[in-house]
């Protein structure tokens, strides 16, 4: 059975618990859980995490921890019993870890590390504090770290900051918000300090001074390695101060036998030191540890033979340095003991070694040497810090070890009282003495003795070192020859005061031998007395003594005997007679130096100090010795503190009525000095001193009596330095008068008392007196007055020991009442006034409410006169903190309330006056102060202090005002942030006083401005504040964690939901007046009904009908809170406010209002429009947040734009999105998009004199200016979209408005731009897209693509592989469909994404231009791609049972037409298909169209170079020649024969006689047209390329002779008869595969017939109903006569048959402008299959049926570089003859001429796939419209042939007719190129490189000047021919690809011959009559009267009828 625990209530999860179990609950290790009740071994509880699932889970899954449980039963709480700062380190890694996870993923790799070592720290500290084996001081410095480490780690992550006090998290309810606001301050503080490791704790406001923390070096030799000296070592450490060049502590002396251990075998593992009392000054100074080696042995190391054995000498060995500021930072750091390794160096020259360890440190390597050895001091240090008690508590195990103390030299910068210290350091300097005789100088040794008055050697008075015993002598180390040592060895003399008067040192000099005996031989003294006869120790300086000879014989017994000598310079004046007979003769030429320093609290070395000590042995100089105490060295005041107060008060009692002024002066005189800052920290001595060693009862009534004296004495003197000094002793001074009074009293047993108190308010009056004077012309008496407030203060807490706490409340009111107020004062007084009331707040009287009750109005009126004036406001909002801080602290109710009501009254008021002001200067810390003041104040205000003061208005415009100002500040403390975003705590006490205010004004607002007394203003500030409020960023917990939300929840509430309630019931009372907020609240009321929060939305969003309502009522509409609403929402909802829950919940409140309403109707289209809106505006807003694609932004902008304009006729808004669209387009580069868009914003405004506001970016100015701005933009971005014909109209326009306006400069400016806009369509290259549809299936689409198709144009050089590549990463979840059929209704409504594209062909409207003979291709491009509505797609199936013979009987193409909603291109890439339409088109048909393309595409090309005369290139019209005549030869139309002139075929078909009239009519036109491009080839063509024109020929005869079964009258056929053929347009063109049969008719000649390798029969070629049809074989004209063999034999050798890849068949490729696509090889265009996208890879994607055995032929095409972006000019460079050798190209074409290849017109295959074989030279890169560099000569041999890539300029879409296309089994080899290929560059080609080619002497030079379009008739009847074909433009094609070696066997070809520009007339023996035309002589200049072309056509015409003749 269930029962409820008692004990077991929190527990912690150790093990995960899958909940596995009915009612199991899923846990987590680590997860917290509550829990409820028990049963056999299982819990039911709740986990912390999901408070609100309920589960079990088993017992031993858990650890139970205490916690304390407060309201127990059903909603009890528990809280872990636990240090509070442990549960944040838990609560705080929580929260941590997911956030830590995140960094990785967004890439900030370093603070990822940081945190997660951070963490690891937290953990382990967090392990220390619950292990509990800690010391207070150690849990302090845990919980230090720890908090450091959190805030660090918060801010890092953007968290929320931490108010702390002593490291605990404080509550916000337990104190003030003034100190909630400094505690963030302070945080925020340590948060940015936490790096250095110095004490944040700063001393607070009126907090006594800390004493200086010292720091303490811990010292510990590990070892010394050496393994030359042999020999014992003394070691000395000390500190040494490199700046000042001295040792700045005792040295340190480690003993060590010759193996380097310890001689005391006690001292192992006790080597160790603590170097005391450095201050935070010392620290910074330039430190160094000092290691002086000295050995102890021979005299001379190495030399055995210097020096008896027994004899041992010290001797220096070396030195080693560290330096502390090197290592200081890892010390602090580290908190523990650090290894150092020193070096030790010898010196070179010993006597410099006084300053070896000076050069080591200098590094003057040439005076010091490493020894061989490794010889190295090992030490550890550490660095402590604290005093020594704390030092000796904290390391007990340190002092353990025998530590030994080595102290500063002097003393440290606190001097305590019974801290007793008598050390005198000496330090042995230097000595000059005489050689005496001696060839070598002495080595000579000193031996100290100290010695008392009577001559008795002190014991144990001298010490080398710390650590080491005292001795009683002191022998120096011994330096080597040198007459003039130097030592600097320090040596400490700890004598003991009784004994220091009468003691002296003597100094005994010995020179050691170096002989056999090596006995030490005196030879002089020295000696100096220790104190001098004055009573003055020995000063710190340097003292020269004399020497006085002796030797050993000599005798010290009676030391009488020479302590009567002059010791030193100054003693010799003294002693004036000396006798010259004594025993001790002075050597004159010897000196000896020595130094002292004392470091004594008990002897002194000034006169003045002495003779005060010792006043009662001059009592008639007492008066001067007072008055020269202020002349004595502070440092020496300082030291006899204690003896010098004793002796002043002892004077004092002596003698009071005398000293009684001079003493109190003395008295201020030491008090003063330490207000020093030098001296500050000896005041915690002078406090112990007067607590526990003061003794001078009688004192208090002479220091009040002087006190009082100066006082009033202030009124009169000028000069008051002494009475300004008085002043500032005060706190000391009444500290020494209430002592002293204590001390009588106890005495006594209270006696006087009355007499005391009197004296004490005389005084106060006195004090009073000061102040009330006016200082306004004394600057004296304003000072006197500044010292007597800034130590005021000070003394209550004295007074309130003799006083009651009432009692000292009046003094001080008083007083501080006294002051003048603040407008008769400066403002340095006003400050001082200020920081003396700020410290009577901050003082211990303030925190009694008996004495607040006194004190609280005068400090109040002081401050309300501050703040009225604006002045001090810094110092008066730190006043009113403390007073806050006090009061909410306070405990008595009755006492908070009262004084609560006081500071309402007179501050509230100017507190929101001074908070304006701030704000209004945006002034952010005064501001924090001030706020955080005017909150307290609320937030300790009750209904009581309310309604007084609501009551205490005298009228309502004073409650108005009082009413605006406060809600004014709560609005502008929203907006300004006057707190950081991370201080949430900070902000959500402030959100909660002010909702808790605005609940107890909003009724007051309801009750006086409402009804008659409406006031619009008070209600808008009122609703603002309302809207803020809940709009406020701190309080939107949908976006915090759930634990913290929960923490808020527990706390506050919702505030958001007690606003809106507040809100709305105020909106509620407003009644009629609510029309005046309509509708200037719809927008602010809108964005808090946006606000994430359901209730908060329920309540709010019903107003909107209210005020739909009320409009209706008023106007009969609601226009305007339709028009509002609309605006808001727009503006709201990209700003990220709204989502689609909020979406459905707007339309279901306010249709279910509006259903009851009697404007239902219009309700109801208003609400469903609206909520229309919202969801694309939630589309438009997820494409624009999100890292979504151009693409997406762009249609959801467009679809947004079309709403605006079309559903909801908004305007303005719609010309704001068109401007975004605008933008949008400019970014992604789409300028051709970004002008139509800007046209639709011209488009609305009129050339008028209109004014038009300023909008958006436009400034304000007339329509017509608008206009024209916006015309010159869309200008510009045509322009540069190079969509020039769309600009042209524009300027026109503008052309026609400037010159209206007789704006002559503009007109001529946009002339000139049209112009050029002209030479830009004939000169730059062009891209032509491809065009793509698109199919979006699938509900998981935004709704604005949803289940619709579109036809997008594509990108520069976007291939289809490419554009489906871009649209799946644009929908990556999209899935792209294997088919082109429409999807299903499964897909349409699944929840998935679906994407269906393939490649369309655009259906141009401008057909009229296409076909217009004359026009320029470059023209006639543009217009085939753009404005192009219609797109055509086609799918190539078989009808009925397929013909297994002959495929084309059966092939029927399924032709679907898209019309899409605009044209392309237009506002966006894509555009919404509004219609289909399907026809299927017969195999006939097909065929009639196939072969008319091509015979148009024939005319065009053959016009063009008619035309052009373009000279320079005749490789384009040989290719398109050589494949369509090949192709026929191969058997190219002879399927068509096949498939529709037999027989059977047209019995069957009865119907199509007149279609199959029509195929052969096509037939017979290709026969002429071929006729005619023989002929301008042969004109053209270069005498190296003959061979080619012969081979041409050879095939058209036989191409001809074919066909003669077919149509007998063939041969009779004049050419023009062609002329009455009737043009036809749409019409495809294809090819045919040769037949089996053909190859018996095979020229034997022909490649055919060179070609080693077997056919494929036709029906490979269109085996597969996706394969695309063989080239249809053109047919030829016969005009032409047979030409000789000879002359094209060698034409055959040099261009061999080409191997046809495979089985694949040579096919010609033709197509036209319309082509349709078509399964069949025959088609030109794109076949089905290669149009859907699959997902096959790319090599088979084009078409899926292609035969696995030819696959990897498109594969391997794929490898082939792409080269789309290549000029036209730069891909087929013009021929240029190089020496007199064929062009390169040339070569190259000879090669290839007749290779197979793939074509490329195909949309839907690579680049690759289309196989653009171009000859990939480096050569032909060059700048577009410069002579093309000539080719590296390559042979034919070894010059592999690289693919020729399209041309940029002539797009792949299968919109021209000229596009070759492959079929989808790569069946079909291509031969034929178009202009566009070999045309111009986008320049116009220069004609040099057609000259070069060529003899120059045959080429006539006018013939270069004739205009570019004039006709050129190939003879007298064919112009007639030309003139009625029409013009068809050709797209690229691929050149043949195969290249064959030129058989070595062959005769070379002919030489070059001179070649006539003018074409020769057509002979029948062709042979014959270019023969004659080689010897005919060169033409001449034209004539002048002749026009340009007449000539040529004189001769043409002769030439053509010569030709019909012979025929």
């Amino acid at each position: 059975m269930w029962t409820p625990t008692e004990e077991e209530k929190y527990g912690v999860v150790i093990c995960s618990f899958r909940g596995s179990v009915p009612q199991g609950l899923v846990l987590e290790i680590g997860e917290t859980v509550q829990i409820l009740e028990k049963c056999e071994g299982w819990y039911r509880g709740v986990s912390t995490k999901k408070p609100n699932i309920k589960g079990i889970f088993p017992a031993n899954y858990i650890h139970l921890k205490k916690a304390i449980v407060s309201n127990r039963g059903q909603y009890e709480t528990v809280v872990p019993l636990e240090d509070s700062i442990v549960t944040e380190v838990t609560a705080t890694l929580q929260e941590w870890a997911s956030l830590w996870k995140q960094l990785y993923v967004k890439h900030k790799v370093d603070l990822f590390y940081k945190l997660r070592h951070v963490m690891n720290e937290l953990i382990d500290l967090r392990r220390q504090l619950l292990s509990g084996h800690l010391t207070q001081d150690q849990v302090r410095e845990v919980k230090r770290h720890i908090t450091v480490r959190l805030d660090w780690g918060n801010e890092h992550l953007g968290l929320d900051l931490v108010p702390r006090k002593d490291f605990e998290v404080v509550d916000s309810d337990q104190i003030s918000v003034s100190d909630l606001y400094k505690m963030h301050l302070s945080s925020r503080q340590s948060v940015q300090q936490s790096t250095s490791q110095v004490d944040t704790m700063r001393p607070r406001h009126g907090e006594t001074c800390r004493m200086p923390v010292p720091h303490h070096f811990f010292l510990s030799l590990k070892s010394f390695t050496y393994n030359t000296i042999g020999e014992d070592t003394d070691v000395f450490f000390s500190l040494y101060d490199m700046r000042e060049g001295k040792q700045i502590s005792e040295r340190f002396l480690v003993r060590l036998n010759k193996n380097g251990g310890p001689r005391n075998p006690e001292k192992i593992e006790r080597m160790c030191a603590l170097f005391t009392d450095l201050s935070s000054k010392d620290m910074k100074r330039d430190l160094y540890i000092i290691a002086h080696v000295i050995r102890i042995g021979r005299m001379l190391l190495n030399d055995s033979k210097k020096g008896p054995a027994h004899l041992h000498y010290r001797r220096p060995y070396g030195c080693a340095v560290l330096s502390i500021l090197d290592v200081l930072q890892s010390l602090t750091e580290l908190k523990e003991e650090k290894d150092f390794v020193l070096k030790v160096y010898t010196c070179n020259n010993e006597s410099e070694w006084s300053q070896i360890h000076e050069n080591i440190i200098r590094k003057s390597s040439a005076k010091y040497s490493a020894p061989s050895a490794s010889h190295g001091l090992i030490i550890s240090l550490q660095l402590l810090r604290g005093d020594m008690e704390q030092i000796r508590r904290e390391n007990p195990m340190t002092f353990n070890r025998g530590l030994a103390i080595t102290r500063k030299l002097g003393f440290p910068d606190v001097i305590m009282p019974g801290d007793i210290r008598n050390d005198l350091y000496l330090t042995l300097e230097k000595g000059d003495f005489e050689r005496g005789g001696k060839s070598v100088q002495k080595n000579i040794e000193v031996t100290m003795y100290v010695l008392y008055a009577d001559g008795e050697i002190l014991k144990d008075c001298i010490s080398l070192g710390s650590g080491e015993p005292n001795r009683s002598s002191y022998h120096s180390f011994v330096l080597y020859h040198s007459n003039s040592p130097r030592w600097g060895e320090i040596i400490k003399l700890p004598i003991p005061i009784d004994r220091f008067r009468g003691s002296h040192l003597r100094f005994e000099f010995r020179h050691c031998s170096t002989k056999d005996k090596g006995e030490k031989k005196l030879f002089g003294f020295a000696f100096s007395p220790l104190m001098r006869d004055d009573g003055t120790t020995l000063s710190d300086d340097i003292h020269e003594l004399y020497v006085y000879k002796c030797d050993e014989n000599s005798t010290f017994n009676n030391h009488a005997l020479y302590l009567g000598l002059p010791c030193c310079k100054e003693d010799y004046s003294g002693c004036p007679n000396i006798p010259s007979s004594l025993i001790f003769q002075r050597s004159t030429k010897e000196s000896f130096f020595i130094s002292t320093q004392l470091s004594s609290t008990k002897l002194t070395q000034n006169v003045d100090l002495l003779a005060l000590l010792k006043w009662k042995a001059f009592p008639d100089r007492i008066m001067d010795i007072l008055g020269r105490l202020r002349h004595v060295n502070g440092e020496e005041i300082v030291k006899f503190l204690q003896d010098i107060l004793d002796t002043l008060f002892v004077i004092l009692d002596d003698n009071t009525e005398k000293y009684g002024l001079l003493v109190f002066q003395s008295l201020v005189f030491i008090i003063n000095l330490l207000r020093d800052i030098k001296y500050f920290h000896f005041r915690p001595v002078m406090d112990t001193y007067i607590q526990k060693h003061f003794a001078g009862a009688l004192a208090y009534k002479e220091l009040i009596r002087c006190l009082k004296w100066y006082m009033d004495c202030s009124a009169e003197l000028i000069r008051q330095d002494h009475i300004q000094e008085a002043m500032r002793a005060l706190e000391y001074l009444f500290k020494f008068i209430v002592q002293s009074r204590i001390l009588y009293s106890r005495a006594t047993c209270g006696m006087e008392e009355d007499q005391f108190r009197s004296s004490i308010q005389e005084l106060f009056q006195s004090i009073r007196f000061v102040l009330s004077l006016d200082s306004r012309n004394s600057e004296t008496l304003l000072f006197t007055q500044a010292a007597l407030l800034n130590s005021f203060p000070t003394i209550f807490d004295e007074l309130l020991q003799m006083f009651t706490v009432q009692e000292v409340a009046e003094f001080v009111r008083g007083t501080l009442g006294s002051m003048p107020s603040t407008v008769h004062i400066g403002q340095s007084m006003d400050v001082v006034k200020l920081q003396s009331i700020a410290r009577t707040v901050d003082s211990r009287l303030f925190s009694f409410s008996e004495s607040r009750r006194i004190l609280l109005p005068v400090v109040l009126h002081h401050i309300h006169l501050h703040l009225r004036q604006q002045k001090e406001l810094l110092i008066c909002s730190g006043i009113l903190g403390s007073i806050f801080s006090i009061i909410k602290t306070s405990s008595l109710e009755a006492d908070v309330i009262e004084e609560v009501e006081m500071m309402v009254e007179s501050l509230l008021d100017v507190l929101l006056q001074t908070l304006l002001t701030i704000m209004s200067k945006s002034h952010a810390q005064e501001a924090g102060e001030y706020v955080s003041c005017l909150l307290s104040l609320l937030r300790q205000m009750c209904d009581t202090h309310y309604q007084h003061l609501l009551d205490n208005f005298q009228s309502k415009d004073e409650l108005k005002e009082f009413l605006l100002k406060i809600f004014c500040v709560f609005r502008n403390l929203m907006k300004m942030s006057v707190f950081p975003r991370d201080w949430m705590v900070m902000r959500l006490l402030t959100s909660n006083i002010i909702v808790t205010t605005v609940q107890y004004l909003s009724s007051a607002l309801h009750k006086n401005f409402t009804e008659t007394d409406f006031d619009f203003k008070v209600w808008n500030s009122y609703f603002s504040l309302a809207v803020l409020f809940i709009n406020q960023p701190s309080l939107q917990l949908e976006i915090i964690t759930s634990s913290k939300r929960k923490k808020i929840l527990d706390k506050y509430g919702d505030m958001r939901v007690m606003m809106a309630y507040e809100l709305f019931s105020m909106w509620q009372n407003l009644g009629e007046h609510k029309i005046h907020f309509i509708p200037g609240m719809i927008g602010p009321f809108l964005g808090v009904t946006l606000v994430p929060q359901p209730e908060v939305r329920n309540i709010m969003i019903p107003i909107f009908h209210d005020m739909m309502d009320w409009e209706q009522r008023k106007n009969g509409n609601f226009k305007q809170v339709e028009a509002e609403l609309i605006d808001k929402l727009d503006s709201m909802v990209s700003e990220g406010k709204g989502d689609e829950s909020y979406r459905e919940l707007f339309g279901l409140l306010l249709l279910e209002k509006v259903e009851q309403e009697t404007w239902r109707e219009t309700g109801i289209s208003f609400v469903t429009s609206v909520t229309r809106l919202m969801e694309r505006l939630l589309d438009y807003r997820d494409c624009m947040k999100g890292e979504e694609t151009e693409n997406k932004k762009i249609g959801c902008t467009v679809n947004l734009m079309n709403f605006y304009k079309s559903e909801i006729n908004k305007e303005e808004m719609y010309i704001r999105y068109i401007h975004k669209l605008c933008d949008m387009h400019l970014q992604a580069e789409n300028y051709t998009e970004a002008a139509f868009t800007l046209l639709l914003y011209c488009e609305l405004l009129q050339w008028e004199e209109r004014p038009l506001r300023e909008f958006l970016h436009y400034p304000s100015q007339t329509e017509w200016q608008r206009k024209e701005g916006l015309c010159r933009k869309i200008i510009h971005y045509f322009n540069k979209g190079k969509s020039w014909e769309f600009g042209i109209p524009l300027c026109r326009e503008l052309a026609c408005q400037y010159e209206s306006l007789y704006d002559y400069q503009s007109l001529s400016w946009i002339r000139k731009m049209e112009a050029s806009y002209y030479d830009n369509i004939m000169e730059q290259q062009r891209l032509e897209p491809e065009f793509f549809r698109v199919g979006f299936y699938g509900r998981k689409f935004p709704f604005f693509l949803r289940n619709k198709e579109y036809v997008c144009r594509g990108h520069d050089y976007e291939r289809l592989e490419a554009f489906q590549q871009r649209m799946l990463s644009e929908f990556p979840q999209a899935v792209a469909m294997q088919h082109p059929n429409h999807p299903d209704d499964a897909i349409l409504q699944c929840d998935a994404q679906y994407l269906q594209i393939y490649a369309v062909t655009p259906i141009p409207d401008y057909v009229d231009v296409l076909q217009m003979d004359r026009v320029p291709d470059r023209v006639k491009s543009f217009y085939r791609v753009n404005n192009v509505r219609k797109f055509r797609y086609d799918r190539p199936f078989h009808k009925g049972p397929k013909d297994k013979e002959n495929e084309f009987k059966s092939l029927w193409i399924e032709r679907t037409t898209l019309t899409l909603t605009h044209s392309l291109p237009g506002i966006s890439r894509w555009f919404e298909v509004e219609r289909r339409e399907l026809v299927e088109v017969s195999p006939l048909e097909n065929a009639i169209q196939v072969v008319e393309n091509k015979n148009q595409e024939l005319r065009a090309l053959i016009s063009q170079y008619q035309h052009k005369q373009v000279h320079s290139n005749i490789n384009l019209l040989s290719m398109c020649l050589n494949g369509v005549i090949d192709a026929a030869v191969n058997g190219g139309i002879a399927r068509y024969q096949e498939a529709f002139f037999d027989k059977d075929y047209i019995t069957k078909h009865p119907g199509d006689a007149e279609k199959i009239t029509q195929l052969k009519e096509l037939m017979q036109e290709q026969v002429h047209i071929l006729g005619v491009g023989l002929a301008v080839h042969e004109k053209f063509v270069h005498p190296e390329m003959r061979p080619l024109h012969k081979k041409l020929i050879d095939q058209f005869q036989m191409m001809r002779a074919s066909l003669y079964h077919e149509f007998p009258g063939l041969d009779k056929l004049s050419p023009a008869c062609s002329g009455t053929s009737t043009p036809r347009g749409n019409v495809l063109a294809s090819h045919s595969p040769m037949s089996p049969e053909s190859m018996k008719m095979t020229h034997r000649h022909s490649p055919m017939n060179l070609m080693g390798t077997g056919r494929h029969s036709s029906s490979s070629l269109s085996s597969h109903a996706s394969s695309e049809a063989g080239n249809v074989v053109m047919l030829g004209d016969s005009n032409m006569g047979e030409a000789p063999e000879d002359l094209y034999h060698h034409m055959q050798l040099a261009y061999p048959n080409p191997r046809y890849q495979g089985s694949v068949t040579n096919v010609s490729v033709l197509s036209s402008s319309q082509a349709s696509p078509s399964s069949s090889s025959l088609s030109s265009t794109h076949s089905a299959p290669s149009q859907m996208i699959t997902s096959a890879p790319s090599s088979a994607r084009g078409s899926p049926s292609l035969p696995d055995k030819y696959r990897h032929a498109r594969e391997m095409m794929l490898l082939l570089p792409t080269h789309r972006d290549r000029p036209s000019s730069a891909m087929y460079p013009a021929a240029i003859l190089e020496n007199g050798q064929l062009p390169n190209f040339q070569r190259a074409l000879f090669q290839q001429v007749v290779g197979a290849c793939k074509p490329c017109s195909d949309p839907n295959l690579s680049v690759a796939e289309k196989g653009h074989y171009s000859l990939h030279f480096d050569a032909f890169h060059h700048p577009l419209g410069d002579t093309p560099p000539a080719l590296p000569a390559r042979t034919l041999r070894k010059s592999p042939l690289h693919p020729i890539p399209a041309s940029p300029t002539s797009p792949q879409s299968g919109l021209d007719g000229s596009n070759s296309t492959l079929s989808g089994s790569a069946s079909s080899g291509v031969s034929s190129l178009s202009e566009s290929n070999f045309g111009h560059s986008s320049e116009a080609p220069p004609r040099t490189d057609t000259m070069d080619s060529m003899p120059s002497q045959a080429w006539n030079a006018d013939e270069d000047l004739e205009p570019p379009y004039l006709p050129v008739h190939y003879s007298l009847s064919e112009s007639a021919v030309l003139d009625s074909i029409k013009a068809q433009p050709c797209r690229s094609h691929s050149a043949p690809g195969c290249v064959i070696p030129q058989d070595p066997m062959d005769p070379p070809a002919l030489p070059p011959k001179p070649y006539h520009p003018r074409l020769p007339a057509l002979e029948h023996d062709e042979g014959v009559l270019l023969r004659e035309e080689a010897e005919r002589p060169r033409g001449l200049h034209r004539k002048a009267s002749l026009p340009p072309g007449s000539v040529k056509e004189e001769q043409a015409r002769m030439a053509w009828e010569h030709g019909r003749g012979e025929q």
